[in-house]
């Protein structure tokens, strides 16, 4: 029979709490501009900042760096509401819609919020050019062009590039100049040659043309230096995680080698210790059994927190300074842990899920998918505090 601990806990318990290392994103920012010190940066804040909180980003970048007159050049969502919360939170930083607009009733909105979109398909040009002026309150706007050189997501395609580009250039409803931009399929893997390939038409198309060009996304501003161009559009490294291919293995391709650090670190207590036998199963399911005798902890976190429901039996958890594996199924509001026999862990210590000293990208790993997925899927509920 398992038997509880009843050494009365002396910590104070915190359930799931993302930490953010408001000096690790500057830290990160000014990496990414030392990469490319004569490019532009477009600081991707899409999905609520990857996790980490939309405004609580912008405002960081845009405040703190704005001290050292280096300040984020632009920011990048996915979406206009997105745009619209930053800008009724007093960012006024340029704010690019990634996605461009989908109605063509948004584009006064657009207008009156200086906003910047990006045209990839024919019904956002029409949309555009044959918008009344008086609509779009006399205000022209600012375009950035998406060419599909081998994505195959958004993008026009390269046999109507000519038709794309002197369309918005003969508009009256266009600024110039405008942005001419691809996305990189496969700059993770540095073996791959589908990014030189797709470099090699992006610089064919617009080579000729003089104007800003961006194609680096955090990976290609990594691994493919000729892809930086004017603008860069770092999204997963500006948060401190590698986005190479096998970072989680590769020392070469880690965060640490890439001199960028965790931005986010999350964390939850341990509200019950209890010692187990041999044999003894824990959790729904019961999928983990004990080998010998040994402690369990257990950590108030879960998949109602974010924390990866299919995180499998040895995903490392850290607890004073070492590593414990992860036994038994992840539930709605707390995970079970193997502390070992001779556990010396109290109730109240603090366990890191994922962040600083413990990588995202092999938490990740453990649970058959990708960094983004985990960052993004942090929950309403989990207590954010910011250092």
């Amino acid at each position: 029979m398992s038997t509880i601990a009843t050494s009365p806990a002396h910590n104070t318990i915190i359930t799931a709490t993302a930490v953010i290392d408001s000096q690790a994103l500057l830290e990160n920012y000014k990496q990414i501009k030392s990469l490319a010190p004569n490019s532009k940066i477009l600081a991707v804040l899409k999905a609520n900042g990857y996790g980490h909180g939309l405004v609580r980003i912008a405002k960081l970048l845009a405040d703190s760096l704005f001290i050292e007159e280096n300040s984020a050049d632009a920011f990048g969502v996915a979406r206009l509401d997105e745009a619209l919360l930053l800008r009724a939170a007093g960012i006024v930083q340029p704010i690019v819609l990634l996605e461009g607009v989908f109605n063509q009733a948004d584009l006064p909105i657009v207008a009156v919020n200086d906003l910047q979109i990006v045209v990839h398909n024919k019904e956002q040009l029409d949309a555009i050019i044959q918008m009344p002026a008086d609509k779009l309150l006399q205000k022209q706007l600012k375009i950035w062009l998406k060419i599909d050189t081998g994505m195959h997501r958004l993008g026009i395609e390269t046999t109507d590039f000519d038709y794309f580009y002197q369309q918005l250039q003969d508009s009256n409803n266009i600024q110039t100049p405008i942005v001419l931009m691809s996305h990189l399929a496969c700059a993770d893997d540095q073996k791959n040659t589908s990014t030189t390939k797709q470099l090699a038409i992006f610089e064919q198309l617009t080579g000729h043309l003089n104007e800003p060009k961006s194609c680096a996304n955090s990976a290609g501003i990594c691994a493919w230096r000729q892809s930086h161009y004017d603008w860069l559009r770092p999204g997963l490294m500006l948060y401190g995680v590698s986005p190479l291919l096998n970072a989680d293995s590769n020392q070469n391709n880690s965060a640490q080698t890439l001199a960028i650090k965790p931005v986010m670190t999350l964390q939850a207590s341990l509200i019950t210790i209890r010692q187990i036998k041999a044999g003894e199963k824990v959790g729904y399911g019961a999928n983990w059994q004990a080998p010998k005798d040994t402690t369990i902890g257990v950590i108030a976190i879960g998949y109602g927190d974010g924390y990866p429901r299919h995180a499998e039996n040895n995903t490392p958890v850290l607890i004073n300074n070492r590593i414990v594996p992860l036994v038994g199924r992840v539930a709605m509001d707390m995970i079970t842990v193997d502390l070992g026999e001779k556990s010396t862990d109290n109730i109240g210590d603090i366990a890191t899920l994922w962040g600083e000293n413990l990588p995202v990208e092999i938490i990740a790993k453990h649970a058959s998918t990708i960094p983004y997925e985990l960052l993004c899927n942090i929950k309403p509920r989990v207590q954010i505090t910011v250092n």
